[in-house]
């Protein structure tokens, strides 16, 4: 499942905690956080690796890679796009599934001596500095990425103190979620993922859902795609670029926008008590540059499932980023996030 585990001691050998423009900037090759295009979704346009359809395996999200490659190279990916998108996942995700989480934890057996929490996906570690400074007492974190480099970056920028200034450490773990064992989650408090469960096969999902319940840990599980996109001044062919993007994320068996459906049943199937709470993205003029990744990356997307689509497509495009450019354009696009409350190993709870 696994390599060796490695320890973050907090000491005076960690950098100060980078910001999201740091972890950007820290780049090989890539000074003041620059961006080198590898994606094209229109002639003249570019994307960032991450935001549209991958160059190397259609179906496949560019920010998290949890097969191994072909060509045996690691999977490296663009921890610009997880930048980009980490103010609006924050105010994205659901404040209201804390409440019951923190309940689930207050009562958790040796809360005492601190929470063990695992990320699963951890990509550059936005979860975690959303959610640490949320919750009280001492929290170790397990990073679980496949991705060496996506962990460097989450373990520098890890937060340093819980929402009571108790003490917060990190370690890293390579590997599948695919592989993941209740062994391998043995004492977890809490297993988190962001943006984790649309890029799972219903298999994978299931193999999450067994881990976590045999491990009795509950999971959140935040900003899974629902399939919806809610733009300003709608435009004819919201639908068929809508539809078409959904297409292309349930490609090579995939679940995309039916993900946090078939979560749900695998938690339940378990004996989880389930909790779903909308946790959409309001991009409007402030998130410009996001919105621009975005867009191109879903039209992209919509295009490479349906090239049919693409003269059309083209013009849809240039049509919404010049919205985009003038702050007249406003998106909401859902996601859910889900809380499953998996019972205590024991039964109590």
């Amino acid at each position: 499942m696994t390599e060796p585990a490695t320890t973050i001691p907090h000491s005076g050998a960690i950098p100060a905690q980078p910001g999201p423009r740091d972890v950007a900037d820290a780049l090989p090759g890539r000074p003041g956080g620059t961006v080198e295009p590898e994606n094209t979704v229109a002639a003249g346009t570019s994307v960032i690796p991450g935001a549209g359809p991958s160059a190397s395996r259609p179906g496949e999200r560019a920010t998290l890679r949890l097969r191994d490659s072909d060509d045996g190279e690691p999977a490296r990916y663009a921890p610009e796009w997880l930048q980009l998108r980490e103010p609006a996942d924050a105010a994205a995700r659901s404040y209201e599934l804390l409440d019951p989480l923190r309940i689930r934890l207050a009562n958790l057996p040796g809360r005492a001596d601190g929470l063990v929490i695992h990320d699963i996906g951890c990509g550059t570690g936005s979860m975690g500095r959303w959610l640490a400074p949320h919750l009280d007492g001492a929290q170790h974190w397990v990073l679980h990425d496949r991705d060496p480099y996506l962990l460097h970056f989450a373990a520098v920028a890890s937060p340093r103190s819980a929402a009571d200034g108790s003490h917060v450490t990190v370690e890293t773990r390579r590997g599948d979620v695919a592989r993941l064992t209740p062994d391998a989650l043995s004492g977890a408090s809490l297993v988190t993922a962001s943006a984790l469960l649309d890029v799972l096969t219903r298999e994978e999902i299931g193999v999450l859902a067994a881990a976590c319940a045999g491990a009795g840990a509950p999971a959140l599980l935040t900003l899974s795609v629902a399939g919806r996109v809610e733009p300003t001044a709608p435009h004819p062919m919201d639908q068929e670029i809508t539809e078409a993007f959904n297409a292309h994320q349930r490609r090579d068996g995939l679940l995309g926008p039916d993900a946090v459906t078939v979560a749900a049943e695998a938690f339940a199937e378990h004996g989880a008590t389930v909790k779903l709470h909308p946790s959409p993205w309001r991009l409007g003029p402030e998130q410009a540059a996001l919105t621009e990744q975005w867009l191109r990356g879903w039209v992209g997307a919509a295009v490479e499932e349906r090239p049919e689509l693409a003269r059309r497509a083209e013009t849809y495009l240039a049509e919404r980023l010049e919205a985009c450019a003038a702050g007249e354009l406003r998106v909401v696009v859902q996601h859910t996030d889900l809380l499953a409350l998996c019972r205590p190993v024991g039964g109590a709870g």
